[in-house]
């Protein structure tokens, strides 16, 4: 019985190292916080992409770990939200910077303006792409641009309701409001179909934020597109070759999203290089990957850095 227990609490820690957004081995994560408390000399920059007048690194550091969001189990996302106190997103921020990466994409939140605000205070020159919607997440446009974004992006999860309702005019006057608030405009989606007919349409914002996995699909979508119905958001193996296809078809800069599929090809760190090659291989030199990290378990941001700084060389 003994014996039987101790196996249950190691499997249950390994689960938890797998679910992290990038499980690999690495270093500690005592080491990891030590290295963030004293943060050391910086690596060269990552290899990057141009958005606008702007040089981003073509890893950006994703926000979902950071809110909370894991894609995966209501315990682990509120683990994830709890583990992001604001002195460690500051720590993480400024590790991430320091192993090369530049651009930080957030949604609005109390937290997210603490710990900017803590980074203003810093020497960090981190740039920040602020994914929303037409309501700002309830911040003024005079507040949200107090936040220092240098692109303004869609929410993919409202921009696919949206045009699933046949509203597509509000993504549309999103691109120009946020043109006229004097930042890059970008549209986010999990949906090719809507990727490609804005490109079609030739709207006018900057660049698309593409999801790999199509997690938006209704129940009736489901089963029309896979033939069955998946317990909460749908991945799909097959749904990255499909985004891929179509980031590729257009010419403005995309930044893909959810390549580790929210942790689930994170089983090896032979899994995530496999990951990071195949999405450096399949999207445009002109492109950038998006990806959420949880540190908690091994340093996932030097792990994940060395998979762009490897593959991502244009």
């Amino acid at each position: 019985m003994g014996n039987r227990h101790s196996q249950d609490r190691v499997n249950r820690r390994e689960f938890m190292a797998q679910a992290g957004l990038c499980a690999a081995a690495g270093a500690a994560a005592a080491g990891a916080a030590n290295a963030q408390e004293t943060p050391p000399k910086p690596v060269e920059l990552l290899p990057t992409v141009q958005l606008g007048k702007y040089a981003v690194t073509r890893l950006i550091t994703g926000y979902n770990p950071v809110g909370g969001f894991s894609h995966a189990t209501s315990n682990l996302s509120t683990h994830m939200r709890e583990w992001f106190t604001v002195e460690r997103t500051v720590e993480f921020l400024r590790h991430s910077e320091a192993q090369g990466i530049n651009t930080f994409q957030f949604d609005p939140s109390d937290k997210v303006e603490k710990v900017l605000e803590l980074l203003w205070n810093t020497d960090s020159k981190l740039q920040f792409v602020c994914l929303t919607t037409e309501s700002f997440g309830g911040l003024s446009p005079a507040r949200l641009l107090e936040l220092k974004p240098v692109a303004l992006s869609h929410h993919g999860g409202v921009t696919d309701s949206l045009f699933r309702s046949g509203e597509a005019q509000k993504v549309h006057d999103f691109v120009k409001k946020a043109h006229d608030m004097g930042v890059l405009a970008g549209v986010s989606s999990h949906n090719p179909d809507n990727v490609k007919r804005m490109a079609d349409e030739d709207w006018e914002n900057d660049f698309f934020m593409t999801c790999f996995h199509h997690l938006t699909r209704t129940r009736e979508e489901m089963q029309a597109q896979l033939g069955q119905i998946t317990f909460g958001e749908p991945f799909v193996e097959s749904d990255p070759p499909r985004m891929a296809a179509v980031i590729r078809q257009v010419g403005k800069p995309c930044l893909a999203f959810k390549i580790l599929a929210a942790g689930r090809r994170c089983d090896s760190q032979s899994g995530v290089d496999a990951a990071f090659l195949w999405a450096f291989e399949n999207i445009k030199k002109t492109d950038a990957v998006i990806v959420g990290m949880f540190p908690e378990y091994q340093d996932e941001v030097a792990i994940n850095a060395g998979f762009a700084r490897k593959y991502g060389q244009a």
